[in-house]
């Protein structure tokens, strides 16, 4: 037929085969491939159909070569409905992974036969779009509604077993697939069966309060996003109307989520956080350490964490501590995390106990001479830190990779306590450290690229997004976060309240506001920091006024029960404390401020444009690769919502010319010790260019 569907007729089965490695994508020449293959399969002696694929998965999606640019026909819904219209049996034979155009190709075959190992799940979601080709049509008449909705809502995929159950897979394959599926073919044949076609199916009744109880939970979890609502709607017209008025509603909202900005930022992320994995320079040729043990110094929140990132992974780990008293807390630690974990249902209990046991402690630095990397993952106290690694110099063996876990240390400065800075670079984790995402590998002056390498493939083996970044103070993320957190607390100095520039940030879409993110890590944190800066390099003594006062007053957060708000010692549940307002008051009549009602507009501006000037500088200065790595640190680490694509694709989304006139013009307002324009962003703006073309330069 073509170069990527091929078409046989074996024992009276016509046999449609998909060959577009790797992941047998949806391409144009996929598409009309199949067209073709129906249509012969139509006309022809053939008894049957099926549609199976090679490699090593069914078809996997869409081909994302194809986003953003017109549709080429054949148009995968007028595809479908042809296959669907078929009048001989047409079987799908499913392996790997059925994902969004594929699982929906797969739903328009009359039958599903699918090895046990295979996924099917509709992610459309996630990129802010919904199923185009008849999914939200066709998975609630085959599942049922609540079911449809929790799988087009969720955008996970679900397991073969999973899919048995909701009705939409029929059969499990018992060896190899391609015979399996002629078979089940032929039966279906023998028995007289014919074609079921789901577009013919009855929509089940049922009542309002599964659609209302959808939307309630989507404006909980899905806060601000435009895709989850269209899939509800689509899903209730399907139940409302027939087939062909539904599929043509889906494909009206299918179109409008197309050109949704937030499906923009969404696709945006989603190619950021494949380019994050690529580092400039860095040969794909590159030869990879082996890591088969872990070594982690530290068993707090973080040590811990990080040790079971890799437990969880397979890979086992040496905690070390410098006492029993210590390691053994160290370990309860772990052991409450994993017992939370079995509670939630996100691992099993025999998962859990396997994990853990790849988990050991120790006190003796001898320990580790053996192992394949150290992460050191200690307070940030660069002297520490230095002589640790002059420990771990002296006791580890040739060719073990050595890492800090440091927040915002000189990653240069640590690796000159070795004699081996070839292998030594930074890793830095996010908590709680098993579960958030990104982590931010840190490359020294000297770092080896064996060794960023090694790194960069482990962080996929531990399922985390990493992101390169350059040394400097705080990095990507936690460089930038200071002006944030900075213009927080201006704006709460200045005449706002904890409550209403929080509810500012989160309304905005921030997954949680910066002046509760501040009660979470700990007031006393952040004050320790400045206190061990010199007095120069503290900055405005008006930015962190108030939380200093807090915090001598013993106000450190939610540990202690009350920092900005009041905590229920019991619940955590937080509420405003008047003594609060107060103290902010009269810190700001101690420094001749004048407060004022401060617009929730200006509010979320000072806070993400203090983020988009600092990331134009840290692209400037090499620090970041490229912008989307930015957005990539940003919406892994520190609740940026996705649906706005990171900071940088905000600002490009915006206008760099708007941003640029708002920065100037809080630099008249505020002065520019605080909002002087990045320099790349002014050259930018002056020469008509994006950041895209900044990046490809």
């Amino acid at each position: 037929m073509s170069d990527v569907v091929s078409y046989v007729i074996d024992r009276n089965i016509a046999v449609i085969t998909v060959k577009n490695p790797p992941v047998n994508a949806l391409s144009q020449a996929v598409r009309q491939g199949l067209l073709d293959a129906i249509r012969q399969a139509s006309g022809d002696e053939s008894k049957a159909v099926i549609i199976h694929c090679e490699g090593r998965t069914f078809i996997a999606g869409a081909d994302i070569t194809e986003f953003g640019k017109p549709h080429a026909e054949p148009l995968l819904p007028d595809l479908l409905n042809e296959i669907e219209a078929c009048g001989k049996v047409v079987v799908a034979a499913l392996h790997g992974t059925a994902l969004g155009g594929g699982f929906e190709t797969a739903l328009s075959c009359h039958y599903r036969i699918a090895v046990p190992e295979a996924k099917v799940g509709l992610p459309e979601v996630k990129l802010g779009l919904l199923p185009g080709a008849g999914g939200t049509q066709r998975v609630p008449r085959l599942a049922g509604v609540e079911a449809a909705l929790d799988l087009m809502l969720a955008g996970a995929p679900i397991s073969t077993e999973h899919a048995m159950q909701l009705g939409l897979v029929d059969r499990m394959a018992d060896g190899d697939l391609r015979e399996a599926a002629m078979n089940y073919a032929q039966e279906l044949v023998e028995s007289g069966a014919g074609p079921r076609r789901a577009s013919e199916m009855d929509g089940e009744s049922v009542d309002d309060a599964v659609f209302d109880a959808a939307a309630a939970m989507v404006a909980k979890r899905a806060r601000g996003q435009s895709a989850p609502p269209r899939i509800i709607e689509c899903v209730r017209t399907a139940m409302a109307t027939g087939f062909s008025a539904g599929q043509k509603r889906e494909r009206e909202l299918f179109t409008e989520s197309m050109s949704d900005p937030q499906s923009a930022a969404l696709r945006h992320v989603f190619f950021a956080e494949r380019e994050a994995a690529k580092v400039v320079g860095l040969s794909k040729e590159t030869p990879l350490r082996e890591i088969n043990s872990v070594g982690v110094i530290g068993g707090g929140t973080m040590g811990g964490g990080i040790a079971m990132s890799f437990a969880n992974a397979g890979i086992p780990v040496r905690l070390l501590e410098i006492s029993e008293e210590a390691l053994e807390r160290g370990l309860s630690i772990i052991d409450s995390n994993y017992a939370g974990s079995v509670k939630r249902g996100k691992l099993s209990e025999d998962k859990a106990q396997k994990c853990r046991e790849l988990i050991s402690g120790a006190t003796d630095y001898g320990s580790l001479a053996d192992v394949d990397l150290v992460i050191e993952a200690v307070f940030d106290d660069p002297e520490l830190k230095k002589t640790i690694f002059a420990k771990l110099d002296e006791t580890c063996k040739a060719g073990a990779i050595l890492a800090t876990n440091t927040s915002y240390q000189d990653v240069d400065e640590i690796a000159k306590a070795t004699n081996r800075r070839p292998d030594v670079l930074g890793m830095h984790f996010f908590s709680p450290a098993h579960i958030m995402k990104l982590l931010e590998v840190v490359r020294a002056d000297k770092t080896a690229d064996d060794v960023l390498a090694t790194t960069m493939a482990l962080a996929k083996r531990i399922r985390k997004v990493a992101v390169v970044s350059g040394v400097c103070y705080g990095f990507i993320g936690n460089r930038m976060l200071q002006g944030y957190f900075r213009e927080a607390q201006l704006c709460l100095i200045e005449g706002g309240l904890p409550e209403t520039v929080d509810a500012a940030m989160v309304d905005w879409g921030m997954a949680m506001g910066p002046i509760s993110v501040g009660d979470l890590a700990g007031l006393d944190v952040g004050y320790k920091a400045r206190q061990a800066l010199p007095d120069h390099e503290r900055g405005d003594p008006a930015a962190f006024r108030v939380p200093d006062v807090l915090v001598e007053a013993g106000r450190f957060g939610q540990k202690s029960g009350k920092g900005f708000y009041l905590y229920d010692p019991d619940t955590r549940k937080q509420s405003p404390d008047p003594e609060v307002q107060t103290i902010i008051e009269r810190e700001a009549a101690a420094l001749n401020i004048e407060r004022r009602e401060i617009p929730a507009a200006e509010i979320v501006d000072r806070l993400i444009y203090a983020l988009v000037n600092e990331g134009f500088r840290i692209l400037e200065g090499g620090i970041a690769q490229r912008p989307g790595d930015i957005d990539v640190v940003y919406i892994y680490g520190y609740g940026f919502p996705a649906w706005r694509g990171g900071p940088m694709h905000y600002a490009s989304e915006v206008g760099l010319e708007k941003v640029l006139a708002r920065i100037v013009e809080f630099r008249d307002r505020f002065g520019e010790d605080h909002w002087t324009p990045a320099p790349l962003l002014e050259k930018l703006v002056l020469s008509g260019r994006s950041l895209a073309d900044w990046t490809e330069r």
